[in-house]
């Protein structure tokens, strides 16, 4: 069992530019040795057999396949366009200009 000192945490917090209470540094040198206590028993479980994982269940790629389909013509594109030329919308400007 691996314990962190009242220093320790004083240290790190002095680091963070963090002020503590008393009570604040008393409590988090008991979280912080629950927190190093439990990494500890991961390692130990954890052998050289265990592959190292990002998600406790595999993930796949739920996306669809990319396949090329039917497009629109210029003027189906173009029939509910309330301003265009035949090849691009018309929009109004949007910098330095009032409608």
């Amino acid at each position: 069992m691996s314990e962190i000192t009242r220093e320790e945490v004083q240290h790190l917090a002095g680091l963070a530019r963090i002020a503590l209470t008393d009570d604040e540094v008393t409590s988090l040198t008991t979280e912080l040795s629950a927190i190093v206590d439990a990494i500890a028993t991961v390692r130990e479980i954890a052998g050289d057999d265990v592959p190292a994982t990002s998600h406790p269940v595999p993930l796949t790629n739920v996306l669809r396949a990319d396949v090329v389909g039917d497009t629109l013509a210029h003027e189906q594109t173009f029939a509910g366009a309330p301003s265009h030329d035949g090849e691009r919308f018309r929009v109004s400007a949007i910098l330095g200009e009032e409608q």
